[in-house]
């Protein structure tokens, strides 16, 4: 606990203090949108983090790192990387809708270690505006540009980010794979190359038996899944602006030439792949999973148009599809703008199969039910009922439109579930099925569109879930928020009460984010920045009056123990006032006087 003088503090809001234990970080890496190909969602490497520390005393906002646009795509992390001339570090790369590619440091608050941009103003090359993007029918979704907007996905073995950046030029809009060194941003042999895709189709915006990609239409809002050698990318519309489909673009990772293109609606319309952001999923056998959004589909026994559908591909010579479920209701789906696509597709273990259907895929979508299907046979259409798959039911429990977006996580055999209106609620699997009734549930509703949450955890301990809390009727401001993964009734962590506070913490929402939990840290994209959350290293106080005025601090930690108190009037800079270099933990108390006009102090143990 921090205690402070009753007398002459009435401008004082709060001081926070945490201790960090000499804990080495493991070596941890988050290379892909929600952790992994199966987009679980879940850290199971996180020894510093968990449900003791992480609390609104000790752990908050340690830095902003001002990037240049909006973050929309997720953070990811690379430990113990090389970077030539700057030695080991923990990276967090960071994609912005500016067209740039960022490298931080992840444990200190410094300039970028390389920064990568795609555009050239003077040669005409520009990221475009969203009004450019759908010029006189811009719905607002992006805040100004529309650069780069899918999470990246990052091949280890090489040292190569992989990343899609879309451009206005002369000769008009581009959008353009980049294959990056991780260790300095530099271009990699064949990068980049302009994406562009053919299929044999009779759709309205065909011409001669064919349908084009169309570069003004599509936009890349989703992860990329890097699976097999092969980048696979997804498309769907901007402001559902017609004429548009869902698209599918391969490329070999090395050589980056095509190897595949799938089109969800070569016949129809629609049917874009945008599942909230999250990216296609992919099983251990390599088989390719995704959802589209509303469009066309085909009753008969030969469909070719596949919207609202859950797609299972293969990657031979080309995509092919080999395997499908699209629910009874779709047309009304379709009528209605129910898009299933409006969430992704999750891979489950197979510790949740059963005999009858060992390898189970999950995903919701807006009419709020959870859909679990047998990858092996996934049941394709039925007219009147979905009996044909694992199972089917609506979690939805009347707080608002029955809306799900993105992803779900995945720890311990349970499924977390984030709807819109709703409150977190987690299900568990009993004999290769759902639990239809929730065993934790949050009381805090989510507004609109949900969340999609990351857990981390040490093994199957010690689980932390967290996520973007994008506001709520009682509550419009987004937050951080963390809840203990086994015990959902009361928040271990909120920023917004820290804002509250005095602190700050303040983070503003990209749609559909998704934090990043690795060594210690939680990355999350805002509209100018990333923001970086971690167990405090420093006391906060804030700026006094004329008066005298004086902080107590009472320390609290292992009997014995001595660290340096580091007394500061710069929180960014640290120009240190003064050091006491054996500072002891128990329960000693050091009183601080504050002379009068002094803006504020900062205190931290090191």
């Amino acid at each position: 606990m921090v205690n402070t003088p009753r007398a002459n503090l009435s401008s004082v809001a709060l001081i926070l203090l945490a201790m960090l234990s000499s804990i080495a970080h493991a070596q941890v890496n988050v290379l892909t949108g929600h952790n992994e190909n199966a987009r679980t969602g879940l850290n199971p490497n996180e020894t510093i983090l968990n449900p003791t520390n992480v609390n609104i005393y000790g752990f908050g906002k340690i830095y902003d790192r001002r990037v240049d646009g909006p973050v929309y795509a997720q953070p990811l992390y690379v430990s113990n990387l090389p970077i030539p001339g700057q030695g080991t570090h923990n990276v967090v790369f960071v994609a912005t809708m500016h067209d740039s590619v960022y490298a931080f440091d992840a444990d200190s608050n410094t300039s970028p270690l390389w920064q990568k941009s795609f555009i050239n103003p003077a040669a005409g090359t520009n990221v475009p505006t969203a009004a450019q993007v759908a010029p006189g029918q811009d719905c607002s979704t992006f805040v100004g540009e529309v650069g780069i907007c899918g999470t990246p996905a990052i091949d280890l073995a090489s040292g190569t980010l992989y990343v899609v950046a879309r451009t206005r030029e002369p000769a008009g809009q581009f959008h353009r794979l980049h294959a990056l060194d991780i260790a300095t941003g530099n271009e990699r042999s064949n990068s980049p190359v302009v994406i562009d895709a053919v299929v044999p189709g009779t759709a309205s915006d065909g011409s001669g038996g064919f349908v084009p990609f169309n570069q003004m239409r599509e936009i890349q809002r989703s992860a990329l899944l890097l699976s097999g050698g092969v980048v696979h990318i997804v498309w769907c519309s901007y402001c559902d602006n017609a004429p548009y489909h869902g698209w599918i673009t391969s490329y070999d990772a090395q050589s980056l030439q095509q190897v595949g293109v799938y089109n969800a609606t070569p016949n129809g319309n629609f049917g874009g792949f945008w599942m909230g952001g999250a990216g296609l999923a992919a099983a251990p056998d390599g088989s390719i999973f995704g959802v589209t959004g509303n469009g066309t589909f085909d009753t008969g026994p030969n469909p070719q148009n596949f919207g609202d559908t859950f797609v299972k591909l293969t990657q031979g010579t080309n995509l092919a599809l080999v395997d499908y479920f699209t629910p009874f209701d779709q047309s009304t789906m379709d009528i209605q703008d129910n898009d299933l696509g409006a969430g992704g597709a999750m891979v489950l273990p197979d510790s949740v199969g059963s005999g009858t259907h060992p390898h189970l895929l999950v995903g919701a979508g807006k009419l709020g039910k959870i859909y679990l299907i047998d990858r092996d046979n996934m049941g394709h259409f039925n007219a009147g009922n979905d009996n044909q798959i694992v199972q089917s039911f609506n979690f939805y429990s009347g707080g608002g439109p029955p809306h799900f977006f993105g992803l779900p996580a995945f720890f311990n055999d349970r499924l977390y579930v984030q709807g819109n209106g709703e409150p977190l609620k987690v299900y568990a699997f009993t004999n290769g099925q759902l639990n239809t009734t929730p065993i934790l549930q949050s009381t805090e509703i989510v507004g609109f569109r949900g969340a999609t949450p990351s857990i981390s955890a040490n093994g199957t301990n010690n689980g932390v879930l967290w996520q973007i809390f994008p506001g709520s009727a009682s509550i419009p401001f987004t937050s951080l928020r963390a809840y203990d993964a086994n015990n959902l009734s009361a928040r271990l962590y909120d920023s917004y009460l820290n804002v509250q506070a005095g602190l700050p913490e303040q983070i503003t929402l990209t749609k559909f984010s998704t934090p990043t939990v690795a060594n210690g840290k939680v990355f999350l994209g805002t509209q100018n920045s990333i923001a970086v959350f971690a167990l405090r290293t420093y006391f906060w106080s804030v700026t006094r009056g004329t008066a005298p005025n004086s902080v107590k601090l009472v320390v609290s930690g292992p009997t014995g123990s001595t660290r340096a108190l580091q007394i500061s009037s710069d929180l960014v800079n640290w120009s240190t006032l003064t050091t006491f270099n054996n500072f002891p933990f128990g329960t000693i108390t050091y009183t601080d006087s504050i002379p009068p006009g002094e803006p504020a102090r900062f205190y931290r143990l090191r």
